[in-house]
Order: structure tokens, then sequence, then C-alpha cells
């Protein structure tokens, strides 16, 4: 069968396309088709891949909103990857936290951060890292909005007094803020390297991706 001058603008094919008997055209034509159509769902697929850290502190944890923070995310759409509940060692801790080890309250971040058990999880989806950082809210509680994680779950932060030579003081807070969240692509990647061995990550397909990502 013959293609209209429409479908073949909209699907140009090589020349030897024209040369081919009718039938062979029309058995090609569905074969480019369905090929155009699967490398196009590969590469939504691709955009929906991006991953976060995303990691439910020791307050967190004791408090039991691991529940609560998890149904955030999955309601949002995003895909649950990894999760596990950790204890990690200092030597692990200030390694997740070793750009800001040059910061007054890195020891008492530590050492909160020791205080109790971790859960670690990776989350996939659409613009994961910015969304998941959104879902989060402020890094302090008290502007974090309502609705947000930390809006809804945080208030408090821990002022710790740092004496300068002496005899001035200067205080840096520490807070009690419940989740912690990669910042960029490229931070989430080191650190679910981190805290993840490999399969321990697991790539598969939500069976609600469907109805979360429109198809064109």
């Amino acid at each position: 069968m013959d293609n209209d001058s429409s479908s073949h603008k909209n699907n140009p094919h090589p020349p030897i396309f024209d040369k081919l008997n009718p039938k062979t055209r029309g058995y090609l034509a569905q074969t480019i088709k369905a090929r155009q159509e699967k490398e196009h769902e590969q590469a939504s697929h691709t955009m929906a891949n991006e991953r976060t850290f995303i990691a439910i502190k020791p307050d967190g944890v004791q408090r039991g909103l691991v529940g609560d923070i998890i149904s955030k995310f999955e309601k949002r759409g995003y895909k649950l990857a990894a999760i596990k509940m950790v204890t990690p060692s200092k030597e692990h801790l200030e390694e997740h936290y070793k750009d800001l080890s040059d910061k007054p309250f890195f020891k008492g971040l530590v050492t909160y951060m020791l205080s109790g058990p971790i859960v670690a999880m990776v989350w996939e989806g659409r613009d994961a890292v910015k969304t998941g950082r959104t879902l989060l809210g402020a890094t302090n509680p008290l502007q974090s909005a309502p609705g947000t994680i930390r809006g809804d779950y945080a208030i408090v932060r821990i002022t710790f007094v740092i004496l300068l030579r002496g005899t001035h003081c200067a205080t840096q807070d520490v807070g009690r803020n419940v989740c912690h969240g990669s910042d960029s692509v490229e931070t989430a990647k080191n650190e679910i390297g981190l805290w993840f061995g490999k399969g321990e990550v697991i790539d598969y397909k939500n069976a609600q991706f469907d109805w979360i990502y429109e198809k064109p």
C-alpha cells in the first residue's frame, strides 16, 4: 500500500524506498514506525530516570515519620529504587559531609547523625533531585512551607556556641530537620554510590509509570 504525501513528509525515507513494491513499502513503513515509537518510549523513560538520594535522619526515624515521608514521595509519583535502615560509621558520615568539614558545626552534625539509625533511600523520576528538595522544604525548618516534609514535621534547630579566641562567640546551627536530600544530580550519583552497593539499587518499570508520565 502507498503512503500519502503528508505521511511521506512526516516520515521521510531513503530514495530507494519509493522503488520498492507496495507490499514491501507498507511492511517497512510499519517497521520504521514501530521502531520510532520504541525509541521515543525509551527516551521518555530515560528522562524519567533521574535518581536522588534521600535519607531520613535519626530524629525522623525516632519520631516514627518513615512511613509518612515515603508516602509523600510515592503520592507525588516517584519510584522507590532502594531502601535500607543503617547505622553508618563516623568515617562514613565524615565522607558524606566532607564538603562541610571546615564548618564549625561539622563535629556536632556528625555526632547527631550517629545518634540513631538512618533510613537511606533512592528515589527515581523526572526531575527527582530538584523536586525531591522541594518536597523536603528549606534546610531551616522554620523557613519551610506548610505541606513540605520539614514544614509539616520539624520546628526547632539546635544552636551550638563556638568560642572564638577565648573571648568572643558565634552561633552555628545544626538542624534536627528530619531528612537529607541530594542538591544536584552529580551529588546524588556520588551519595548513592557511597550509601548503596552494587545490586542494591533496583532498576524496574513501575506499574504506574504510564499513568504518571504522559505519552505523546
